[in-house]
């Protein structure tokens, strides 16, 4: 996982060596690319981060690279009530009609900073910092629960 920072005006050209090299396109904010090869999220204004692969060292001469691989734990939430499960601990609207497939956004999960991707249908992929990993899965468990005990 690397966070990928263009410089002043290159932004263009990290779009060109991310495609040539990973196969993937440089996201509009608040959406992502790729799949399980490999998966370019936007993060935040002017900052993309790159899962599953390893960033193309050409990639270097035109942005800030930061490995981000022990910053970060990765949940992926999938199932038919993931939009029930999210919609107790998210203030956004992450039902399909309005955070389609590849759209990605920041957002708080209750307390915590999160950034969540819907990769499929009714998956979801939730990344927190790593200390509040323990945090995410108790409070998805909570919410699961909730879903699951009024069905």
């Amino acid at each position: 996982m690397s966070g990928i920072a263009p410089f002043k005006g290159r932004q263009d050209r990290v779009a060109q060596v991310l495609k040539a090299a990973h196969g993937l396109d440089f996201p509009e904010p608040n959406r992502s690319s790729g799949g399980a090869g490999g998966r370019v999220i936007w993060f935040a204004r002017g900052q993309v981060m790159l899962l599953g692969a390893d960033p193309d060292p050409a990639l270097a001469a035109h942005a800030a690279l930061t490995d981000q691989s022990d910053a970060w734990a990765v949940v992926t939430l999938e199932g038919e009530t993931a939009e029930d499960v999210l919609a107790r601990l998210v203030p956004v609207d992450l039902r399909r009609a309005a955070f389609e497939i590849g759209h990605t956004l920041r957002a708080q999960v209750l307390h915590m900073n999160a950034s969540i991707t819907r990769i499929g249908a009714d998956c979801f992929q939730i990344m927190v910092f790593r200390s509040m990993a323990e945090t995410l899965v108790h409070d998805l468990r909570s919410a699961m629960e909730g879903v699951a005990a009024r069905g």
